[in-house]
């Protein structure tokens, strides 16, 4: 009962919730899978006690958090990448071994550095991010399984187990890496 015109505490947190519920109402959809994804859909969800819906709606809440949260793509001008990239193309080309590339790219002013899943090409000795070198059209898997080893000191050491145990390799472009800190 209202006193003196106004609504008891109690009466206004139950409105506010009601009407909180009201705009969370769900919408209902229907969508089509593979019978093997639905069965392995389910069987993951029993495992986590929850419905397929459920497990629908917490992925793709997952899924549309880190799209928000994600960064854009740094991506190098081409009008300034295509004269480097046909500066270094030899160097790249010839380089036997990570040792052999760092010393042609520094007489050159440049040097590599782990960024992420793949490389990065920074100017020397102010060492400021230049592009990608897939960018350069040499990603770091290419160059990886070329000089059948990693790059010295990149933290993603699971890389170049992939890169490395394949024969025929995988794509020919970086990794595109989210870390949590």
């Amino acid at each position: 009962m209202a006193i003196g015109g106004e609504n008891p505490p109690e009466f206004n947190d139950l409105q506010n919730f009601l009407q909180r519920s009201e705009n969370m109402m769900m919408q209902q959809l229907e969508i089509r899978m593979h019978r093997e994804l639905v069965r392995a859909a389910g069987h993951l969800a029993w495992e986590r006690d929850i419905t397929i819906g459920q497990l629908v709606r917490d992925l793709l809440s997952r899924e549309v958090s880190r799209h928000n949260r994600a960064k854009p793509p740094v991506r190098a001008d081409e009008r300034l990448v295509a004269p480097l990239r046909a500066r270094l193309a030899g160097d790249l080309a010839a380089a036997e071994g990570w040792a052999d590339l760092d010393r042609r790219l520094r007489a050159r002013g440049y040097v590599l550095r782990a960024a992420g899943g793949g490389l990065a090409l920074h100017d020397w000795p102010d060492d400021r991010r230049i592009c990608k070198a897939s960018e350069l059209g040499f990603s770091y898997s290419r160059l990886m399984r070329r000089f059948r080893a990693p790059f010295p000191g990149h933290s993603h050491t699971w890389l170049a187990d992939r890169m490395l145990a394949s024969p025929g390799g995988e794509e020919d472009e970086d990794f595109d890496v989210t870390e949590r800190h």
